[in-house]
């Protein structure tokens, strides 16, 4: 009776074990890829900016590499509308485009991880955009009558200007 219990361990044992490879198999991993999933933007870019009370603005002409990765266009508030557009850029860091037409204080403390503003500014097409700096990002921020955008990202200001200056 013994080997017969002992026979039997063994064989669940291996089936147990069958059944793990074979799902390991199936399942993938190891692929080698950085965990970005690339979103499709270009509907959500033409939606928002039918719906958005200000011109929401979208890069034009960006290079290979980018990957959109955040695209979100909430306008429950029509007094708070907010747009949002993050990429991953070919050097692995994150650039975003934020808009709203609501509080700034709130709005600014949001895009710029609680940014405070520099004494610089930098001019892109003609706009005198002012600097912010945060504990993880940096953000140009420009305020019009209609709102305010800020360009936000891990990269430098110089690489943020570059951004900023593709938005149309």
């Amino acid at each position: 009776m013994a080997g017969k219990s002992a026979r039997d361990m063994i064989l669940s044992l291996i089936a147990v074990m069958a059944a793990g490879l074979v799902i390991y198999w199936f399942i993938p991993h190891g692929s080698g890829g950085n965990g970005v999933h690339a979103v499709e933007y270009d509907a959500a870019v033409q939606s928002a900016r039918r719906a958005a009370p200000y011109p929401v603005l979208a890069p034009v002409g960006l290079s290979k590499g980018w990957k959109a990765t955040a695209v979100e266009y909430d306008g429950s508030d029509a007094a708070d509308a907010e747009w949002t557009l993050g990429f991953i850029d070919p050097n692995g860091q994150y650039v975003a485009v934020r808009q709203s037409n609501g509080p700034e204080a709130a709005f600014l403390a949001d895009a710029t991880t609680d940014g405070v503003k520099q004494a610089a500014t930098s001019t892109v097409d003609g706009a005198v955009w002012s600097h912010y700096q945060g504990d993880r990002y940096r953000a140009l921020v420009l305020r019009t009558a209609k709102g305010t955008t800020a360009v936000t990202g891990t990269e430098s200001f110089a690489d943020l200007e570059t951004f900023a200056a593709t938005l149309k």
